[in-house]
C-alpha cells in the first residue's frame, strides 16, 4: 500500500502539486515528511494498540483531481426531520458543489479547495496550523487532500440553522480518501455543526480525515459527530480545536458502525476561561474496533475541560480509550475531569482504558476514572420479573447505560433521532447509511459513482 501511494504521487500527484499555486509547496513538503515517517506502526507510543497492517494489505484506488465531474453530477441530501440546516455534501472526499455559498451576514461555506483559490486570505492563516507534525498519516493528508468542507463565520454572528457536513463514501473499488475540513468561528459567534461519516455500500474504504477548527474569543460551538459506516471501512479522524479566551466547545460523538475507527480529538485551550466538553458513545460488535484518543492542553489559567465516554462491546470487538490532559505550569485554577466507562457483553471483547493526567500546576482540580463491567444481574432479574423477556431487558439496560451521552445533545429532534438509532443498533437492526433512520432523502448517486 505504501509503495502504491508513493508511485501514484510520483506519477500523478506531483504534477498536480506543482501546478497548485496556493498549496503546491505545502503538498510537496508534506509528501517528503510522509516518505520519511511512513504509515504509523505499533512501535509508536500513540499507535501501540492500533494495528493498521491488516487494512493496509490491500491496494486502494486514489481519486484523481480530474474526477470531480463525477461527484458534481451526483446529488446527496441528508435531511434530519425538523432540523433544517445548511448543507456541505462531500462524496468520496470531493465537495459535490465546487461553488462557495456566501450569505448576507458574511457566512461563507462550501468547498475547501474553492475557498483556497477564491478566499486565500481566510484560509492561509489557519490551514495546517493545528494538525502539523502528528505522524505519517497527517503528512499524507497534507499532501493528498483534494477537498472537504469549509466554513467561515465572521465576528458577532449567531448561526440560527445548523450546518450539516455530510461525508459520504460510495465506490465500486477500494478507495483511499484524504478529506480536509477547515472551520473558522469569529469572536462572539455561535454555530451548531452536524458532521456524519456514512457509507452507502460495503466496499472497502480507507478514509484519512483532518478537521481544523479555530474558535475565537467568546465563540460557541456545538459539534455533533456521527459515524455509521460499513465493517470494511477504516476511518482515521483527526479533529483539532484551538480555543481563545471565554470560548466554549461541546463535542458529542456517536459511533455506531465501522470496521476500524480511530478518533483523535485535540483541544488547545489558549485563552483564559475557555471551556471544552468532549463526550462520546460507541457500540461495537463482531470484529469492529474503535480507538478514541483525546488530548486536552490547558495552556493558561482558569480553563475547564470535561471528558465522558461510554461504550458497549459484544462478540470479538475491541476498544481503546486514551484520555490525556496536560496542564502547564502557569495554568493555575484549571478544572479537568475525565471518565470512561464500558460494558462488555462478551468475554471475547477487548477493552483498554488509559486515562492520563499530566499536571505541572499546583492549584488545580483534576480527576479521572475508568471502569469495565458487565450488565447488572440484579437489574436484569428485576426487569424479567416484570414480564420483560431477556433480550429486551438486556437491550433496555444497555440503552440506559449509553443514553446519558445522548442526553447531552441540545437539539431535541437530533437527540430523538440519535436515541432511535442507538435503540435500533442495540436491537441488531441498524446497518449502514442505506438503513439509517435520520430520514435522508434517498441517494440519487446513480446507484454508484463510476469509479
Amino acid at each position: 500500500m505504501e509503495n502504491t501511494i508513493k508511485s501514484l504521487f510520483t506519477r500523478q500527484y506531483r504534477h498536480f502539486a506543482e501546478s497548485d499555486s496556493v498549496a503546491g509547496a505545502i503538498r510537496l513538503a508534506a509528501f517528503e515528511r510522509f516518505e520519511a515517517a511512513g504509515f504509523p506502526t505499533r512501535e509508536l507510543e500513540a499507535w501501540k494498540n492500533t494495528d493498521l497492517s491488516r487494512v493496509l494489505e490491500d491496494d486502494y484506488f486514489i481519486l484523481s483531481p480530474d474526477r470531480r465531474q463525477d461527484v458534481e453530477d451526483c446529488c446527496f441530501r441528508c435531511d434530519i426531520k425538523d432540523v433544517a440546516g445548511y448543507e456541505i455534501p462531500v462524496v468520496n472526499g470531493l465537495c459535490s458543489n465546487k461553488e462557495l455559498t456566501v450569505l448576507q451576514n458574511g457566512i461563507v461555506f462550501g468547498s475547501l479547495s474553492a475557498a483556497m483559490e477564491e478566499t486565500p486570505e481566510l484560509v492561509k492563516p489557519y490551514f495546517g496550523q493545528y494538525a502539523k507534525n502528528l505522524d505519517g498519516l497527517s503528512a499524507l493528508n497534507d499532501a493528498l487532500w483534494l477537498d472537504g468542507a469549509f466554513l467561515y463565520i465572521p465576528d458577532n454572528v449567531v448561526v440560527e440553522r445548523p450546518v450539516q457536513m455530510m461525508n459520504v463514501y460510495n465506490s465500486q473499488q477500494n478507495l483511499f480518501v484524504s478529506v480536509r475540513n477547515l472551520i473558522l468561528v469569529g469572536k462572539n459567534s455561535k454555530v451548531t455543526l452536524l458532521h456524519c461519516d456514512d457509507s452507502t455500500n460495503h466496499q472497502r474504504i480507507f478514509s484519512n480525515s483532518v478537521t481544523e477548527v479555530n474558535i475565537a474569543q467568546n465563540a460557541d460551538i456545538e459539534y455533533y459527530k456521527l459515524q455509521n459506516i460499513n465493517n470494511e471501512t477504516t476511518i482515521i479522524n483527526r479533529m483539532m480545536f484551538h480555543q481563545e479566551a471565554d470560548s466554549r466547545l461541546h463535542v458529542n460523538q456517536i459511533s455506531l458502525n465501522g470496521g476500524l475507527l480511530r478518533n483523535d480529538i485535540h483541544t488547545h485551550l489558549s485563552g483564559e476561561y475557555a471551556e471544552a466538553e468532549i463526550s462520546g458513545a460507541y457500540l461495537m460488535d463482531k470484529n469492529q474496533f474503535i480507538d478514541n484518543h483525546v488530548f486536552i492542553h490547558h495552556a493558561v489559567p482558569h480553563c475547564t475541560s470535561r471528558q465522558e465516554f461510554r461504550g458497549v462491546l459484544d462478540d470479538y470487538a475491541g476498544t481503546i480509550f486514551n484520555g490525556h490532559v496536560l496542564v502547564d505550569k502557569d495554568a493555575q485554577k484549571t478544572q479537568a475531569f475525565q471518565s470512561c466507562r464500558n460494558i462488555s457483553i462478551s468475554d471475547k471483547a477487548k477493552i483498554e482504558t488509559q486515562p492520563f493526567l499530566e499536571i505541572y500546576a499546583d492549584d488545580v482540580k483534576c480527576s479521572h476514572g475508568a471502569s469495565v463491567g458487565q450488565l447488572d444481574n440484579e437489574a436484569l432479574f428485576y426487569l424479567r420479573s416484570r414480564g420483560i423477556d431477556e433480550d429486551h431487558a438486556r437491550t433496555l439496560l444497555m440503552y440506559a447505560f449509553v443514553v446519558g451521552i445522548v442526553e447531552k445533545i441540545k437539539i431535541a429532534p437530533l437527540k430523538e433521532r440519535y436515541a432511535d438509532m442507538i435503540k435500533e443498533r442495540l436491537s441488531g437492526n441498524l446497518g449502514i447509511c442505506e438503513q439509517c433512520v435520520l430520514e435522508c432523502s434517498k441517494l440519487s448517486l446513480k446507484s454508484a459513482l463510476p469509479l
